[in-house]
């Protein structure tokens, strides 16, 4: 199954710069091709992330509305695992220290890019996000092997990582759950 990275910029032509670069410079392990969503604003961009998951996004800096920093704190709370990459023209020292303090961006890309940097870049969080996943499972493996946790549970962290908010059940007063769909407005 094809993994998914997310951009996030206000310019089109940057979008689809990265894009295209992601799309036809990019393999995984197995090698498929990432599918690579494009979005213009943060808050489309959250609104994405509530329906897929994504093993990667990268965000301009500098957006209207909702800066960079802001939308990858967000997704950082929705989708934790998710690699998290700023590229940006504008480089403020503060603007990095932030970056990596609340949003907890792996690396920070000055535009414009080289090609080789940026997919050496990608290629290095998306590394390191195996790795971690790796990491994880066999810990809840070494854990349901001690008595820890339950197979069940180790099951339930594993969906949880392919879809997060798949194990979280509303429950209506008469014992009943309640369905809702992810891309209803709540009122």
């Amino acid at each position: 199954m094809a993994e998914r990275i997310l951009i996030v910029d206000d310019e089109p032509g940057i979008l689809h710069a990265l894009q295209r670069l992601l799309h036809h410079g990019l393999t995984s392990a197995d090698g498929h091709r990432y599918l690579v969503d494009e979005c213009s604003d943060g808050a489309q961009a959250l609104e994405m992330a509530h329906r897929r998951v994504y093993a990667l996004a990268i965000s301009d800096y500098r957006m209207p509305v909702m800066s960079g920093v802001d939308f990858l704190t967000q997704l950082r709370t929705l989708q934790p695992e998710c690699g998290r990459i700023i590229v940006s023209g504008y480089a403020d020292l503060n603007a990095l220290v932030r970056a990596v303090n609340d949003a907890a961006i792996a690396r920070f890309i000055s535009k414009p890019w080289a090609d080789y940097e940026l997919l050496s870049a990608v290629r290095e969080v998306l590394h390191v996000r195996g790795l971690t996943r790796e990491n994880l499972r066999l810990a809840d493996l070494v854990r349901q092997q001690q008595g820890l946790i339950s197979v069940q549970d180790a099951e339930l962290r594993r969906l949880e990582q392919l879809e997060p908010g798949i194990t979280q059940v509303t429950w209506a007063d008469d014992g009943s759950f309640i369905l809702e769909d992810p891309g209803e407005v709540k009122l």
